[in-house]
């Protein structure tokens, strides 16, 4: 089993990953890097817990400009829900690049504004491809604490850099038909094709 995961340098994907690492799946990490928002020192982070947590590639995607596109082009209180979308194609298309079954995640339910039911399920239906989401119903403490005895939550300390463009009231409950009226402004399909052809592979 292969999948690709959905990593950011904070303490819930490396968390994820090691899950369904440790029930015997090859991971592929794909990190969002928003250069030129960000500096390429912060993309230290994912590369370090990749290794730590047994990745097989990462793929630092290029996103910084995409993601300003939808803040210039788009309603800001759905962005969180229009970037996770676009982050689901970009994964699935690396996806196929590596022949992977699955998308593997760190959602958790209800722990920020954008991760409601509705919200997942309209981001899910992004991608035909299957989403695993191991810590969907943990308590953040439980997180927290696997995170210390796998070693990685020294690592994740810090600031979160992935919400830097993000709004500060996000819609909690949007529709599918709403957000793929948003995303006509924006041309998805360039922009994950770009998004993957730009990446940089770290083995």
């Amino acid at each position: 089993m292969k999948g690709v995961l959905l990593l950011s340098g904070g303490f819930d994907s490396p968390v994820a990953g090691w899950l369904m690492k440790k029930k015997g799946m090859e991971l592929i990490a794909v990190n969002i890097s928003l250069r030129p928002f960000t500096k390429e020192s912060d993309e230290e982070k994912p590369k370090k817990l990749a290794k730590m947590i047994g990745c097989k590639k990462l793929y630092i995607v290029p996103q910084g400009e995409a993601h300003a596109e939808i803040v210039k082009k788009c309603e800001h209180r759905f962005y969180y829900v229009l970037t996770k979308r676009l982050m689901l194609r970009i994964a699935e298309k690396i996806a196929e690049q590596e022949k992977c079954d699955f998308i593997i995640t760190g959602d958790n339910l209800g722990q920020v504004g954008s991760q409601t039911l509705e919200n997942i399920n309209v981001i899910s239906k992004a991608t035909k491809m299957t989403i695993l989401r191991p810590l969907l119903t943990e308590d953040k403490q439980e997180i927290l604490d696997l995170a210390k005895k796998i070693g990685t939550y020294e690592t994740s300390c810090g600031p979160e850099l992935c919400s830097i463009l993000g709004p500060k009231h996000p819609a909690t409950r949007t529709k599918v038909e709403v957000i793929e009226m948003e995303e006509k402004k924006i041309d998805s399909d360039a922009i994950v094709e770009k998004s993957v052809k730009d990446s940089i592979v770290y083995m």
